[in-house]
């Protein structure tokens, strides 16, 4: 597409948005109940554009992606109501007569960044929240999933009104040319490296962001975990997706006396979920692209590495397969601890006690997500007081995606701003501050001359 083509996209979405298109509440919900019929009626269609991007199972597809979104549709659909509303505030005494409320508002056009490794969901819940709230949308899907952005581009003009929501395809020259146009929000999900570069060019328009990034999100295992459960539950968590989750569990910190019983039950949680060769089974998902099996080939390649334990490691490039892979008695410095793994990787470094455990956390950006596994209440309410990360998860892993009344997003280097539900119609709205003052009692302690009275009433009022 043009540089041309594409700011002829966006001054449209501004003309639609300044003629107040989108801003009705009824067109809000019919736009919302057209996405769910297009998620309904295709619902195979994206499930095989799933599975040919990335190797999902239809039971994978429905639940992290289609479901996903439906549900969350749903939710909106509920609230929505209730959030358009305005929000009264109390007013302070110096301000009677008057009353105060948060009047919530569209910002304009937004722009949303999907991500590949979860293409529909992470490109369609911002969708959501961003036509929840009122504004125009142009959406760009990520190229490295082409099936499903080529599905989204196929289906969503068709049940979206394409004045108020455009879909724009390419690579990175397209995101670019995107990047050079003003809008009134950027939405990215992905990698720190782009996220950098969306922060850069966003900064010229002074147009705000959302980062949704990710991170080395850390495991803890306490010797006071079910070890059984707990293995079941990393496992499900890591290599769901084949590990390309940007809230996976990117590396386990297991007390030493359980160790051996972790990786034991590790490895047992693998076959029985994944049999005993995983390239066979159909619920294991594929590496997106080559580059990527061999950035992870890699890692395994480390020279540091050499007096590990490496359990897996097996490839085959043509088929984008990459097993599921333990490395226990990994080294601190391995070149897999230095970045988000991003693949079916699991690193296992045994710690003396849940102090060094949490240090080895503190010394590090804080993660998009931390999971703990302990049955001790005392030692849970240390680690929420002591961990800084995106989301806190006790005796599970990414659960809490589950829950809509939770906000999602990080902090620090994981990411800025928040969605799902009220979060994300909040993100994308402006609640603008309203003031309504009778003209009554218009005395005169606030207008000059001062005096020294007036003084004295102005420092009781305020």
């Amino acid at each position: 597409m043009t540089a041309i083509a594409i700011e002829e996209i966006v001054t449209q979405l501004h003309h639609s948005f300044s003629a107040q298109r989108s801003r009705p509440l009824n067109w809000r919900i019919a736009q919302l109940r057209n996405m769910e019929r297009m998620l309904t009626e295709h619902s195979s269609v994206f499930s095989a554009a799933l599975a040919e991007d990335l190797g999902k199972s239809e039971t994978e597809a429905w639940t992290t992606e289609i479901g996903f979104l439906l549900n969350d549709i749903k939710h909106t659909l509920k609230h929505i109501r209730k959030w358009v509303k305005p929000r009264n505030v109390s007013s302070p005494l110096a301000m009677q007569p008057a009353t105060s409320r948060l009047t919530p508002e569209p910002l304009g056009v937004v722009l949303v960044f999907g991500a590949w490794n979860y293409p529909l969901q992470l490109t369609l819940s911002p969708v959501i929240a961003a036509i929840a709230a009122g504004n125009c949308v142009c959406v760009k899907p990520s190229e490295v999933s082409p099936a499903v952005s080529a599905a989204i581009a196929q289906y969503l003009p068709q049940y979206l009104d394409t004045d108020c929501v455009q879909v724009v395809e390419g690579d990175a020259q397209v995101a670019g040319q995107l990047l050079s146009q003003r809008f009134s929000h950027i939405f990215y999900t992905g990698g720190g490296q782009v996220g950098k570069k969306v922060m850069r060019a966003a900064a010229d328009h002074l147009t705000p962001v959302t980062l949704e990034l990710g991170g080395k999100s850390p495991v803890v295992v306490s010797r006071h975990a079910d070890i059984a459960a707990t293995a079941r539950r990393i496992v499900w968590g890591k290599f769901l997706n084949a590990g390309q989750t940007c809230i996976a569990p990117d590396y386990v910190l297991v007390e030493a006396s359980v160790h051996t019983q972790l990786v034991t039950e590790l490895k047992a949680a693998l076959t029985q979920f994944y049999g005993d060769d995983p390239e066979q089974s159909d619920d294991y998902g594929r590496i997106v692209a080559e580059r990527h099996i061999d950035r992870l080939a890699g890692l395994l390649n480390d020279p540091e590495l050499q007096h590990a334990q490496v359990h897996g490691g097996e490839v085959n490039r043509a088929s984008r397969y990459f097993a599921p892979t333990v490395i226990d008695h990994c080294p601190a410095h391995a070149k897999v601890m230095d970045d988000e793994i991003f693949g079916p990787i699991l690193p296992i470094i045994e710690v003396e006690n849940l102090p060094e455990a949490y240090a080895f956390i503190q010394s590090r950006a804080h993660p998009l997500a931390c999971y703990v596994f302990t049955k001790d209440k005392s030692e849970q309410v240390h680690a929420e007081h002591i961990i800084q990360c995106g989301s806190l998860c006790f005796n599970d892993t990414m659960v809490f995606m589950l829950n809509p009344a939770l906000p999602f997003g990080g902090v620090g280097a994981s990411g800025m701003g928040r969605y799902h539900g009220q979060w994300g119609f909040d993100q994308l709205s402006h609640l603008k501050p309203v003031v309504h003052r009778s003209f009554m009692f218009d005395i005169d302690v606030r207008y000059p001359p001062y005096t020294k009275a007036k003084q004295k009433m102005l420092k009781k009022l305020l």
